[in-house]
């Protein structure tokens, strides 16, 4: 079971997504200092949603299906709106600049809640490795460590992917230029919700 949830969140968790092309975004722009709170409200946000949807969330959105859809609805626009946001980003190449700000602990702990591929895999997941009714709380429980570990190691590689990034673009141009691709691909990765309403 282990090593299946582990395969499982690996390939959630590395693969792009908003949260990591944010991260992406924010290392390239801020540093890997400036975006570590970012990283962490990620870490623990995740898992504390997995434990929330295993433990009876899920089965909310079963019996209330708007509220699901409105979750979903509120998320697209979000997502919207950072895609704007980090399009219109300065590329500054000083990190002194204090006019941007990366995201907080708790925004990005929040955004989880909001973000509809994190709704799809913590839904899939629990939905996929609860197998036992009787021991579902351990079995959350580990589903939950399992995204915790993982995601520790997928927001520190596409938060240093970003700074690394930074050294081969050392052109404030260049670093907008590619933030609105960023966006862009915000928008990409947001789609195939859409197209579910």
């Amino acid at each position: 079971m282990i090593i299946s949830i582990t395969s499982f969140a690996l390939a959630s968790t590395m693969t792009p997504g908003p949260n990591n092309i944010m991260l992406l975004s924010s290392g390239l722009t801020f540093g890997y200092k400036r975006t570590i709170p970012h990283s962490m409200g990620i870490t623990f946000g995740f898992p504390v949603m997995v434990i929330c949807v295993g433990l009876g969330v899920g089965k909310l959105f079963e019996i209330f299906p708007f509220v699901y859809n409105t979750l979903k609805v509120v998320g697209i626009i979000y997502l919207l709106w950072m895609a704007w946001h980090i399009a219109n980003t300065k590329g500054s190449l000083n990190m002194e600049n204090k006019n941007d700000k990366p995201f907080t602990f708790f925004q990005a702990a929040l955004f989880q809640w909001i973000n509809p591929k994190a709704w799809v895999v913590a839904i899939s997941s629990t939905a996929a490795f609860i197998t036992n009714h009787q021991i579902a709380f351990i079995q959350v429980m580990i589903i939950s460590c399992v995204y915790f570990f993982c995601a520790i190691l997928s927001t520190n590689s596409w938060s240093l992917g970003g700074v690394i990034l930074k050294r081969f673009i050392q052109n404030e141009r260049l670093v907008q230029l590619f933030n609105i691709i960023m966006a862009i691909l915000i928008v990409g990765s947001i789609l195939p919700f859409v197209f579910e309403l």
